[in-house]
């Protein structure tokens, strides 16, 4: 879930006082200064992840990370929920360093191109901005940097026992990372077939071989049982989705409430060439022109040196970074001249810039040792390397802190809270949209915040899972059907609809909000009731009452204690704040 964390938490107070986990690279000692830019409580993109027990996050589910952030809720003793699960995603940004700094490391030969490997990502704005707050694209960086460095330690094992364990450790982490983010499915594709490839070569392939490697690719799946146990014990207050069937659980699986193959809804986006040429105006960004110049020597340096050992590797990372740049700019059908789509995007550009970094590092080995042949003096040059990877890591970081320090920004939090509290005892919010819908939920659900109130999701309303499953967890709202439709009706199934006015004449009694807006689609309000503004909400009242806008202001004027500055942006978070 996209919520930060609190900067005056103990565990974060030792960070920045110099007390740092211990750790094998000197990259990953580099990557402690995110500790001091894990954020204050704030929700920035749509939230996946409702940190309460039981929960099965939206399609695909993520079941892995699901279970991890529930892991870190029980073991870590410090903070909010929402702070040991930064804490953890943290921790993974970190653990992506050392990965790459031995993959690049032990491709080039060399110190300074896996520290500059893992120093040109793990700094970038993206990578960065991901790893101080909770979500799946930390846990992807990681796997995939794990798959390669498997990948490049098969490549120079020396005994087929070692390739033997090799290939089984890396099948059981291709499905495992599989139960995070789908997107690592077009590596695996690739890197599959090279590692059969050489084993066949090498006359390791048996019977036996396959059947393990099954087993192990198997097993690396099994944290997708989690989601239909979870659906059938159905305690989570807030989940997504009936996995209790065999068509629920492919359904969620594959994605289809969105569109298999597809990052959204909608019909039409930005098209191939377009997404493609921004992401590499992006890549230029984030990684600097030199890194992309760089990777783009060691393609050619030692992409076709016929004495290079590890070059089939080399090829196969970038058959692996053109495969999936292509492919996800095929299928990223979100219309990019929005910021607030280019927010969505880009963050799948992660998984892209890893390979990009690990060439970078190649790249910097290949030409310094051009350099070296043709001028001599090799200390001399040793130290111009090195002292050209500070720069560049220190440039990155000089770029990026101040974007991604978010440790004093809590205007979300701010904002939940706030609204939160202005609302009367036993009252009902109708939620629409990713701001207050995670906002709110994650501060009733999992920090306990007014329990009296109920949350009612719009658009879940919409789908045949949602009242069966959940509306048990909302005794205080009548629902006088099982799924919202503007069009009244009883399907052949035993499905009844009913449309908003029939919802809310159910329940006249009660105070019922709507944050933020009502659905378009779904006029029949209209006739028999009004928005009153509440706020940044609003509250439907019967039509039959009068409305004073003078009492009315008096009544509402003091709801908030809202200290943000009116119209102030965060381009970090690609939206200006709500008043």
């Amino acid at each position: 879930m996209n919520v930060l964390l609190n900067p005056r938490a103990s565990l974060l107070s030792r960070a920045q006082s110099g007390s740092q986990p211990q750790v094998s690279s000197p990259v990953v000692r580099e990557r402690g200064c995110g500790w001091t830019t894990l954020a204050a409580p704030i929700f920035w993109k749509p939230s996946r992840f409702y940190l309460s027990s039981g929960v099965v996050a939206h399609p695909p589910g993520y079941p892995l990370f699901t279970i991890l952030a529930r892991l870190a809720m029980i073991i870590l003793p410090l903070g909010s929920p929402v702070f040991r699960v930064n804490v953890l995603n943290a921790l993974l940004g970190a653990a992506t360093a050392p990965l790459l700094f031995e993959t690049a490391g032990r491709l080039s030969n060399s110190y300074s191109g896996g520290i500059l490997a893992a120093g040109l990502f793990c700094f970038s704005r993206l990578a960065w901005q991901w790893s101080v707050a909770a979500e799946v694209f930390t846990l992807n960086n990681f796997f995939v940097s794990l798959l390669m460095v498997l990948t490049v330690r098969f490549c120079t094992a020396a005994t087929a026992q070692e390739r033997s364990k090799l290939s089984l450790l890396g099948a059981f982490i291709c499905g495992l990372s599989l139960c995070n983010q789908h997107t690592i499915v077009l590596y695996v594709m690739c890197i599959v077939p090279w590692v059969l490839f050489r084993l066949q070569r090498e006359k390791e392939m048996s019977v036996r071989a396959i059947p393990r490697l099954g087993l192990c690719f198997g097993a690396g799946l099994l944290p997708y049982l989690y989601l239909p146990i979870s659906s059938y014990l159905n305690r989570a207050r807030w989940s997504w989705g009936d996995q209790t069937t065999l068509r629920g659980f492919t359904t969620h699986l594959l994605r289809e409430e969105y569109g298999t193959f597809n990052l959204a809804k909608s019909e039409s986006g930005s098209g191939l060439l377009q997404v493609l040429s921004f992401q590499m105006a992006q890549m230029k960004n984030e990684l600097s022109t030199i890194g992309a110049i760089l990777a783009l020597t060691a393609i050619t340096l030692q992409g076709f040196k016929r004495n290079f050992a590890q070059r089939s590797v080399l090829w196969l990372f970038t058959i692996m970074l053109c495969s999936y740049s292509l492919f996800f700019s095929w299928r990223a059908n979100l219309d990019i001249s929005k910021p607030l789509f280019v927010g969505v995007v880009e963050r799948f550009w992660l998984q892209s810039n890893l390979v990009v970094c690990v060439l970078a590092g190649c790249g910097l080995a290949s030409v310094s040792s051009v350099l070296r042949r043709i001028m001599g003096n090799k200390a001399l040059w040793c130290w111009a390397e090195w002292l050209f990877v500070i720069s560049l890591i220190a440039f990155q970081i000089h770029l990026n802190y101040r974007i991604c320090d978010q440790s004093n920004n809590g205007v979300v939090d701010k904002f939940a809270r706030n609204l939160l509290g202005s609302l009367p005892p036993n009252a009902t919010i109708l939620v629409r949209g990713d701001l207050p819908g995670n906002s709110l939920r994650y501060l009733h659900y999992c920090e306990g915040q007014r329990p009296d109130v109920s949350l009612v999701d719009q658009e879940m309303m919409t789908y045949n899972w949602y009242l069966p499953k959940l509306a048990k967890h909302l005794p205080r709202v009548h629902f006088p059907g099982n799924r919202w439709n503007p069009i009244i009706q009883e399907d052949s199934a035993g499905t009844v609809t009913f449309n908003l006015h029939h919802l809310l004449n159910e329940n006249r009694d009660k105070e019922i909000f709507v944050c933020i807006g009502l659905h378009e689609g779904d006029p029949s309000w209209k006739h028999s009731y009004s928005l009153w503004p509440w706020g940044v909400c609003e509250k439907l009242v019967h039509s039959t009452s009068q409305f004073s806008p003078e009492s009315w202001i008096q009544h509402t004027k003091n709801m908030y204690n809202w200290t943000e500055e009116y119209g102030r942006k965060y381009p970090e978070l690609q939206h200006s704040v709500v008043k």
